[in-house]
């Protein structure tokens, strides 16, 4: 019993330690391609063109702090007058959001349309799909409700559809809030090295750049290739790109097309943000790991690396896997001159991957995006990433126990912006 319980321990401990080099690898390559390679920006310089038309599709539940400004922006876009409208969708508010919402739209009633949702399931994914039968253009751009995009953002997103075989655009999501608190600056380098690095180096190798759900454009011959907006699913946006890249369409990320949004200001919205995304991310690695790897629409580099994007998330409780069973080894004697030091990589396995490669990360996207002074805080991240890796273990767990199903309920970070935040931006 002793030994099958011993080997059972050490086929876990390698292959937790096997998983854990691969993404740190991936971390390392990434960082290095985007300091050293070939940088894709395709559709930069692209600025006059017969521009299509396009609708924006805002969902919105309970946003009276943060709507008025993100309705502000959007009158002074640079898009044509002409070919574009904002569908601002007011799920079941309660509080002063549809009046703010009307009063704008009585003010451009040229550019901004009202959709107040009082009927069917609840949440974002139920709202979009029942504002995207109301439109009639050939792009959607969907923001969050927090975001201020700036006057050149739509051009930015739409200019890559002028490529047929694009179906989903991402653009770099900036927090506006950084100088709020310790917090918002740790989140800030992390989006820094997500966005600056990550997205940008799976751009530049032909990988898998990830659709967000906001600051994201969407073809709707790609939309509804890959069945529409899922109503059961927790991240309609990771769901989505792998719909529609196993389809065949693909996805391009623009890395200088940035979008301020509201960064959690306290810890409990930051864990439960996480926790959202985890379980989101992770019921997309349950329904389209198979299909991922089973594709012949996309090469062979592709499919593993959006394995590797779908099981991002579950890493963290892998890794706790890990040391799980490197403790038990070491109190089962296993301590022998092969276990002795897996089990010690194994223990040292957070480091790698929350210090060394993320840390890596996160240094080069500083200093491409000319900031060095913040490198001062990485050390504190190190906090920043054990509290996420509990809070996502503890969501991925609570998934495993509890599956999730429809319940109609938004989930959404909590707003802290004061009226005179943004002065200045707008």
């Amino acid at each position: 019993m002793h030994y099958a319980i011993a080997l059972l321990l050490k086929i876990i401990l390698v292959a937790v330690v096997l998983l854990i080099v691969v993404y740190t690898i991936r971390h390392y390559y990434f960082t290095l391609n985007r300091l050293f390679g070939r940088q894709r920006y395709p559709y930069l310089n692209v600025d006059t063109a017969d521009w299509p038309s396009v609708t924006v599709l805002v969902p919105a539940h309970n946003e009276e702090a943060v709507i008025a400004d993100s309705l502000l922006a959007f009158t002074r876009v640079s898009y044509p007058r002409d070919r574009i409208k904002v569908i601002i969708v007011n799920d079941r508010s309660n509080d002063n959001t549809g009046v703010i919402i009307d009063d704008f739209a009585a003010r451009f009633p040229d550019l901004i349309i009202p959709f107040h949702r009082q009927e069917g399931i609840g949440g974002k994914a139920p709202a979009l799909k029942d504002a995207t039968e109301r439109v009639e253009s050939d792009i959607i751009i969907v923001f969050d409700a927090d975001y201020i995009p700036g006057r050149g953002l739509i051009k930015q997103l739409v200019a890559p559809f002028f490529d047929p075989e694009v179906g989903l655009v991402m653009g770099r999501v900036v927090p506006v809030n950084l100088k709020s608190n310790l917090l918002t600056r740790l989140l800030d380098l992390e989006r820094s090295g997500g966005y600056q690095v990550d997205q940008q180096a799976r751009m530049n190798l032909g990988l898998v750049p990830q659709y967000g759900g906001t600051v994201g454009g969407v073809r709707m011959a790609a939309l509804n290739d890959a069945g529409g907006w899922l109503d059961d699913t927790l991240a309609e946006d990771t769901d989505l790109t792998y719909r529609a890249i196993l389809r065949g369409w693909k996805s391009v990320y623009q890395n200088r097309s940035e979008c301020f949004e509201e960064a959690p200001e306290t810890w409990p919205a930051r864990i439960r943000q996480i926790q959202r995304w985890a379980k989101g991310h992770n019921q997309s690695l349950a329904r389209y790991a198979a299909g991922c790897l089973d594709n012949d629409r996309m090469p062979r580099w592709q499919r593993f690396d959006g394995l590797l994007l779908l099981g991002v998330y579950a890493m963290s409780l892998v890794t706790i896997i890990g040391w799980i069973a490197a403790i038990l080894l070491y109190y089962m004697g296993e301590d022998n001159i092969i276990m002795g030091p897996l089990s010690i990589m194994a223990v040292a396995s957070y480091g790698s991957v929350g210090n060394f490669a993320a840390f890596f990360e996160i240094g080069a996207a500083t200093y491409l995006d000319g900031g060095r002074r913040r490198l001062l805080l990485l050390p504190f991240n190190q906090a920043n990433f054990f509290i996420s890796m509990m809070a996502v273990c503890h969501a991925t767990l609570a998934q495993i126990i509890h599956p999730p199903h429809k319940s109609g309920t938004w989930s959404k970070t909590p707003r802290f912006r004061t009226s005179d935040s943004l002065t200045g931006m707008l």
